[in-house]
């Protein structure tokens, strides 16, 4: 077994600081021996990334309905400050298009008017020609997603292109918590996001925190509540519990991230499970062949784990 503080030193400086800041991508999977080590390791990881530039999030299978993919990014999209980001991305169309914004103020179009002396309407039409450039015809991220971070964009410009109201239903929409998708009609956006769409717009957002100063996207997704197969009694139960058909179908959405981190950027995922994700025949690797294929360590050390695998079992703290 590896010691936590060892891999997590290790996914520090081969992964954190070179291959996923140079626009790779990972999906690890962490077999923490007892809770100790996976609060430690969860801890120590999360402060790694973030010492790393990187936007760090949690899921918990507890907490999040884990296998359907649109509410994962519903509970990331609730950690992003998505604002912060919209006027890092203003700002930058501001400075490419001749008007660098002063450091003690946002991008508004007023204030770069003032700060540059000129007109404002010119201005607009700098920035809007900017913006398209950077964002619209940006390609790496999916339609649906460079229109949404367009509209938090010119929100930033203050110029009343956007209302607030349609500012709020873009991060609403984001978030999961939109109620009618017609309330985004205006922003051109026409569908919600389901299992269809989930998993470009994960990616799409790790490449846009990537040209937002940012690292990337570093994901802690806990599924040790996978383990239970049955529900405690009601005044013990806490969260989500899982079926066996819901447990397959988290496996499948796992198996869907490891085959596409050729597709993925400036992404790493961390996924936390059980001991028993390794040794239970009925509700761990071995109930999903198509994932266990994929991570599973058939030939191995017996004595030490090989930290590049995509499967590592941790040990003490």
């Amino acid at each position: 077994m590896i010691g936590v503080e060892d891999y997590v030193s290790f996914l520090a400086g081969e992964y954190l600081a070179d291959y996923v800041a140079n626009g790779g991508a990972a999906v690890k999977f962490v077999v923490p021996g007892d809770e100790v080590a996976a609060s430690a390791f969860t801890a120590r990881f999360t402060a790694a990334a973030a010492d790393a530039r990187y936007a760090v999030a949690s899921v918990d299978a507890a907490e999040t309905r884990v296998h359907l993919l649109e509410q994962v990014f519903f509970d990331v999209a609730r950690q992003v400050d998505w604002d912060r980001l919209a006027t890092s991305a203003a700002a930058r169309a501001a400075t490419s298009a001749g008007y660098p914004a002063p450091e003690d103020g946002g991008p508004s179009v007023e204030r770069l008017a003032a700060h540059h002396g000129v007109d404002p309407r010119e201005l607009k039409r700098d920035l809007d020609r900017a913006l398209q450039a950077q964002v619209q015809r940006d390609y790496a991220m999916v339609a649906e997603f460079r229109t949404a971070m367009l509209r938090l964009c010119q929100a930033q410009l203050r110029t009343g292109q956007v209302s607030d109201a349609e500012h709020a239903a873009v991060v609403d929409w984001l978030r999961g918590d939109l109620r009618q998708i017609s309330a985004l009609r205006s922003a051109l956006i026409f569908r919600r996001i389901g299992r269809h769409n989930a998993r470009q717009l994960l990616f799409s957002l790790a490449h846009w925190l990537a040209v937002n100063d940012r690292a990337g996207l570093a994901l802690v997704l806990d599924i040790r509540r996978l383990g239970f197969a049955r529900r405690p009694s009601p005044e013990e139960r806490h969260g989500h519990y899982y079926t066996k058909a819901a447990l397959l179908d988290t496996y499948e959405v796992l198996r869907q991230l490891v085959d596409n981190t050729d597709e993925m950027s400036h992404l790493v995922v961390a996924v936390v499970t059980s001991p028993a994700f390794v040794t239970d025949t009925v509700r761990g690797l071995d109930a999903y062949q198509a994932l266990k294929l994929r991570v599973f360590d058939e030939v191995r050390d017996a004595a030490r784990d090989n930290p590049l695998s995509s499967l590592v079992r941790l040990g003490a703290p």
